[in-house]
């Protein structure tokens, strides 16, 4: 007990070392993209069909022309050139029987009863095997295509093991020379994975944990191993995946990532292995590096770059961390070259029973059968006379089947990560490799986002430099699919809402040779003869007019760019000023000059925003030219333009208004002149009033709206004399007679006062009225009030009462009719 608790506490305290480093030592290694392309300017071209979703299975057909996109109930063939164009359609819906079995097993009929097409594969220039999840029943068939129309030839067949059963069940596939292999789940639970060869030559993986335990399929491919060899060699098919390890020991499951290799030729074995891989190998991928300590363990998607040898391949991958809950992703490249040295020279794991309960699995250091397990049938085994795998010997084949994992591990090309990236999570990746004006090669690396966001990064040596990121969606989405035709220079992305086609490169976006050349982009570069960012990809420029530096951004070759116009600002000594600024670059900062000379962060009258620069309480000291400066580092090497260029004068001209004017407000009130703080993005205000850019003009707009603001008191006041709300002369009264006017109603009181006895009640009246605030206007005397209580309609007797209403409201003050309320008297 004591040893299991030391065990979960050692767990722990790893976990927590892996996150710290997560968010330590990555930030140094974390990439910015230099430019960000919005939605509204990314030059986009979509395709979607009202009531259909999940466009994520995509491909190119470059010899007609077409992008096939499986999606959800259908089929389609979209221009290849312009996505938002379909050319035609072939809807594969579920039946009503088969979605009723589908509920029945407990599933969703929105959702998971659904026909998702997962599989499109070309067998023959107008035939393509095409495949999807039927309901939780996968089922496979032929589609033909003619003159850019396609038809499915309703031939369906049960398809287990070639497609998955859940739309949301990662998978792999690929066509090799009429043989189709598949990696996914062989039943309806998703428990049981396999390795699948079908159509022709069935084979199949051992169901065995020490082969595949839980695993995540990503990708298969082929790598023509055959082609100009000279030991006879076989091609290989190379599956990658993520799985439950078993070679460690942790508390909770460990998943590391595997790349695993079968060869084309396998034919399975006599007696052992019967229709099983004799070949199957499978090694751990490790994408880290020893200053890092720890890894990027689960990988999401690979990506071959093929070359002329494919010797020289490459293979790209992305992959995030099991740990933490921040969003972090790295890029891994791993060589043909280290991929052959693991499977065709490294040491073999073996398990080995330890304390009678336990299996551990250890380097395997005995002696090794021959012929060597998992190898292909190559010359040197033929001539030991084995044909086929059908003539391998048991001790050979059983020693495949017990011990298909690798001890040594396949580490990246200079043993670290292109790119690590924090804040995203990749989830597909494709590469093109560029020839730019230096006729160099580089690798440049697209990667989708869960956000729905296409970063374009650089590959360089030591380095990795994020050119660009590009908004493809309005609202976030995730990138479920991406293909590159070099060719054309276009990206195809697959998602759950639509199709989206991205241009690798838009070089006229980028405004000046400057701008041009820090972006580092191999597709473009400044042509000196027409003064524009051109695209040099697949095309035949003169590279001597050309202005490009991929290695070092170095823009001091431009040509002397035009100068910057500058715009003249009046101002009002004591006032505010703002000048506005804007940087081409992510990277860059923006930084002041006054007559040449750099205006320093710290100074207490500036305030350094990252578009603007404000300047408090200015005076005739403070005239003259303002520059903005974008100032970016590349290489270690600081590159700073001019954007941006005031000139700066009083409204009074020289001479006039030598000191500013005093800002200081009373107690508590606000300063026409002081600033309020604002948030990034919203207007900067001036007290109660947005600061404008000229406060010349600022000050005439406040004039306007004095003038406004009388006038509407004007027009009020009329308003409330017409309607009586105020008093005025000579207004009729409702009776007919004419409305007496406080003159005539203080002459009638005083004459009542003269001819009546002080009513009992007036000191009453009067300590209650000593306590209301009246209008000067309403009364004259309380006396006069006292004398004219008996007249009024209010009820004297309420006054001292604490319900009772005010004595006097100035609605009620409208008239007071004398020779009526003497009549009812």
């Amino acid at each position: 007990m004591c040893f299991l608790k030391m065990q979960k506490s050692a767990v722990f305290l790893f976990y927590n070392l892996l996150i710290r480093f997560l968010h330590s030592e990555a930030s140094t290694l974390d990439c910015t993209p230099r430019k960000t392309v919005n939605f509204e300017d990314a030059n986009l071209k979509t395709f979607s069909e009202q009531g259909i979703a999940n466009y994520s299975t995509l491909l190119l057909s470059e010899e007609h022309n077409l992008l096939f996109v499986g999606a959800r109930d259908a089929i389609f063939a979209l221009n290849i050139d312009n996505v938002s164009d379909s050319i035609s359609q072939e809807m594969w819906a579920v039946s009503e029987r088969k979605q009723n079995e589908c509920m029945y097993k407990g599933k969703s009929r929105e959702t998971d009863c659904r026909n998702y097409i997962r599989i499109l594969h070309r067998l023959t220039e107008t035939r393509m095997y095409i495949c999807g999840t039927n309901a939780f029943q996968p089922t496979c068939d032929y589609m033909v295509i003619n003159n850019g129309k396609i038809e499915l030839e309703n031939k369906p067949e049960e398809s287990k093991g070639k497609c998955p059963f859940d739309p949301t069940q990662r998978y792999a596939s690929v066509m090799v020379d009429g043989e189709f292999y598949s990696a996914t789940a062989n039943n309806f639970l998703g428990s049981e994975p396999i390795l699948l060869r079908s159509l022709q030559n069935n084979l199949r993986s051992e169901y065995k944990t020490s082969w595949l335990n839980e695993p995540n399929f990503v990708h298969l491919d082929v790598v023509r191993e055959s082609e100009d060899t000279a030991d006879g060699d076989d091609d290989k098919i190379y599956l990658f995946f993520s799985e439950t390890a078993v070679e460690f020991e942790f508390y909770n499951k460990l998943v590391v990532s595997r790349i695993a290799r079968v060869c084309k030729g396998d034919r399975g074995g006599q007696r052992t292995l019967q229709r099983k891989w004799t070949t199957f190998l499978k090694a751990s991928l490790m994408c880290s590096a020893p200053d890092l300590s720890f890894p990027f363990n689960i990988i999401q998607d690979v990506f071959v770059l093929r070359t002329s040898n494919w010797r020289n391949n490459i293979f790209y991958a992305v992959f995030t961390p099991q740990w933490g809950k921040q969003d972090i992703s790295a890029v891994c490249a791993f060589s043909m070259a280290k991929i052959q040295e693991v499977f065709n020279e490294g040491k073999y794991k073996s398990p080995v029973t330890v304390e009678q309960s336990r299996i551990k699995w250890v380097m395997y250091s005995g002696t090794v059968p021959i012929p060597r397990p998992g190898a292909c049938i190559n010359n040197n085994i033929h001539k030991k006379g084995f044909k086929t795998s059908l003539d391998l010997p048991d001790r050979t084949l059983q020693f495949v089947k017990d011990h298909p994992l690798m001890d040594d591990v396949v580490t990246p090309i200079n043993n670290r990560p292109k790119l690590i990236k924090q804040g995203i999570k990749y989830t597909q990746l494709a590469v093109d490799r560029v020839v730019a004006a230096n006729q160099k090669e580089y690798d440049v690396i697209f990667l989708g986002t869960d956000s729905g966001y296409l970063h374009k990064a650089l590959s360089l040596k030591g380095e990795m430099f994020i050119i660009e990121q590009v908004q493809m969606f309005l609202s976030a989405e995730p990138v479920q699919n991406l293909q590159l035709s070099p060719q054309r220079g276009q990206l195809y992305v697959g998602s759950p809402s639509q199709v989206v086609q991205v241009p690798v490169a838009v070089c006229t976006s980028y405004s000046n040779c400057w701008d041009c050349v820090l972006a580092r982009d191999p597709y473009c570069a400044w042509d000196k003869a027409t003064s524009q960012c051109v695209d040099i990809s697949n095309k035949n420029t003169d590279v001597l007019n050309l202005v490009q530096n991929i290695e070092n951004g170095d823009p001091s070759e431009c040509p002397s760019h035009e100068n910057v116009k500058t715009e003249t600002r009046l101002m009002i000594p004591g006032s505010n000023v703002v000048l506005d600024c804007y940087s081409t670059s992510n990277l860059a900062h923006m930084q002041w000059l006054l007559n040449r000379r750099v205006i320093p962060v710290a100074d207490s009258k500036y305030l350094y925003f990252s578009d603007r620069l404000f300047i408090f309480n200015v005076s005739v000291a403070d005239e003259g030219q303002y520059a903005c400066q974008s100032v970016e580092t590349v290489a270690g090497k600081p590159f700073a333009q001019v954007t941006a260029r005031y000139l700066l004068q009083s409204v009074y001209g020289p001479g006039i208004g030598q000191q500013p004017i005093p800002t200081k407000a009373p107690p508590g009130a606000k300063s026409a002149n002081s600033i309020v703080p604002s948030s990034p993005g919203n207007t900067v205000r001036m007290g109660n009033l947005p600061m404008t850019q000229s406060y010349l003009q600022t000050e005439f707009t406040l004039k306007g709206f004095l003038v406004l603001f009388v006038m509407m008191f004007i027009l009020l006041l009329a308003w409330n004399l017409y309607k009586g709300h105020v008093p005025m002369p000579l207004r009729p009264s409702r009776n007919g007679n004419s409305r007496r006017t406080p003159s005539s109603l203080l002459n009638n009181s005083v004459q009542q006062l003269e001819e009546k006895p002080p009513s009992p009640k007036a000191p009453q009246l009067q300590s209650t009225l000593s306590n209301v605030d009246l209008p000067l206007t309403s009364i004259a005397s309380e006396s006069s009030i006292e004398k004219n209580s008996n007249n009024n309609s209010i009820p004297l007797e309420n006054a001292n009462s604490s319900c009772a209403r005010p004595l006097f409201v100035l609605d009620e003050l409208e008239y007071i009719d004398v020779d009526q309320t003497e009549s009812k008297a």
